[in-house]
């Protein structure tokens, strides 16, 4: 069952009639009280919102099931399945007893060591259990360290196609967004001269992601090392989101950002979601990769206890489970889905071939998503990729997500995290979308 995807069946409709009939039509205009927009436009950029639209297109009369490639969920398939090394240690914490109590704003210390024994594995800089600070998933990790740094005309570096979230969060804190290039003709390098020429004196922090969400790239020790020494030179820390550092199956080694925090200090985010198919445990953390003390000196840490002493805290018994599932997870499972990731990604990038107006400019290495570019001169009566995602949705019930929910209008992303009899349909469908709406030059 995928809890995300809408079914055809609605109370709200019927209880909305219902009440308004009960009140006899209270428009509410003798109350004092309303609700806030203040997130009206950081809501706005969301990929929740945009799906949800999406799905609102979808149509039982089209007799054909909703294919939800629009968000990326591997869990919801019987072929992506957590370990059972990770459902045990959540039994045996529950059982416990011991974690039926509330934890401290940081997370409770045995899950803060073990998440610093589990990155220090490929840390020459070691990590202490100060060093971690346990967070609701990685989102709350990405909240957090935006609010943590937001201040009078501060700025941030993300780019140009990144997970909506940190879009959502630096509009709502009132952090300017500077987006940098990545170049898909480099293996979607980062621009590292468009980066300078995009940072000035109030550039609190450039963003990563490695593995990137959506491309899939995982980015090189030299290239790295790279952005480190542009850090330095500006006088900015990295946030590192490397929340798929578990979801690789290409060639290229994963290479922790972490190494480089004796050049620039360095924020890592992370969580188990990804890795071991569990979005709805929701929990993650923050490491703070600064051997020179950077972020103590500056006050970064203690902005980050402070925002979170005022968060919701994660499940104290997943914390309690969080050392088991670091340690005791055998390497197979990872193994295991990554193999099914790449039979997918295979499948789907040569599949594109039948669909001119979509290209992937690299077939990706990681993540469970592709990227694709939208080439509109090859249709007829598509306006952009909002267009495209939202008529591919009324007509054949199949859910993509537009680029520019992602930063860049006119690409589309679509999840290779289904089953593989769910991807072969969506081509089928796509097929056949193409070529009712190809121009006429082409059929």
């Amino acid at each position: 069952m995928n809890l995300f995807v809408p079914s055809f069946e609605t109370d709200q409709e019927e209880d909305i009639a219902r009440k308004t009939t009960e009140n006899g039509g209270d428009s509410g205009g003798v109350w004092r009280f309303k609700g806030n927009k203040a997130a009206k436009e950081a809501a706005s950029v969301s990929m929740k919102g945009t799906l949800a639209r999406l799905f609102d297109c979808c149509s039982k009369d089209v007799k054909k099931t909703i294919l939800p490639l629009g968000h990326g969920d591997p869990s919801v398939y019987p072929c992506f399945q957590t370990s059972i090394d990770a459902e045990e240690a959540v039994v045996e914490s529950l059982r416990s007893g011991a974690a039926n109590s509330y934890a401290p704003g940081v997370g409770i210390l045995p899950a803060r060591r073990a998440v610093a024994n589990y990155l220090n594995r490929d840390l020459p800089h070691k990590l202490k259990s100060d060093d971690i600070f346990i967070t609701v998933g990685c989102c709350q990790g990405i909240e957090t360290m935006i609010h943590a740094l937001a201040g009078p005309k501060a700025n941030i570096l993300l780019p140009t196609l990144i997970y909506p979230l940190y879009n959502s969060h630096a509009i709502h804190s009132l952090v300017e967004i500077r987006k940098y290039d990545l170049l898909p003709d480099q293996d979607w390098e980062i621009d590292l001269q468009g980066v300078e020429a995009s940072a000035d004196e109030n550039t609190i922090a450039i963003v990563i992601m490695n593995p990137h969400n959506p491309c899939g790239n995982v980015y090189t020790y030299e290239h790295l090392k790279k952005v480190a020494e542009v850090a330095r030179k500006l006088g900015i820390m990295v946030i590192s989101d490397e929340v798929y550092n578990q979801t690789i199956y290409g060639e290229n080694k994963f290479v922790p950002m972490g190494i480089f925090s004796s050049i620039a200090p360095v924020v890592t985010l992370g969580s188990i979601s990804k890795g071991w198919l569990v979005p709805g445990w929701r929990i993650g953390w923050i490491a703070m990769n600064d051997p020179k003390n950077v972020f103590k000196t500056t006050g970064v840490v203690e902005s980050i206890k402070e925002h979170l002493d005022i968060s919701p805290d994660p499940s104290t018994i997943l914390q309690f489970a969080l050392p088991n599932i670091l340690e005791k997870t055998k390497k197979d499972f990872f193994e295991k889905n990554n193999s099914i990731l790449s039979q997918n990604v295979d499948f789907a990038f040569d599949a594109l071939k039948d669909i001119p107006c979509l290209t992937c400019p690299k077939k990706p290495e990681s993540c469970t998503y592709l990227v694709t570019k939208l080439d509109l001169s090859l249709l007829e009566d598509i306006t952009n990729d909002v267009d495209f995602c939202m008529k591919l949705a009324r007509e054949e019930n199949l859910v993509f997500l537009p680029g520019e929910v992602l930063g860049l209008k006119n690409w589309v992303r679509f999840s290779i995290g289904v089953e593989r009899s769910m991807l072969e349909d969506a081509f089928v469908r796509l097929k056949g979308f193409f070529a009712r709406h190809s121009k006429t030059q082409l059929t």
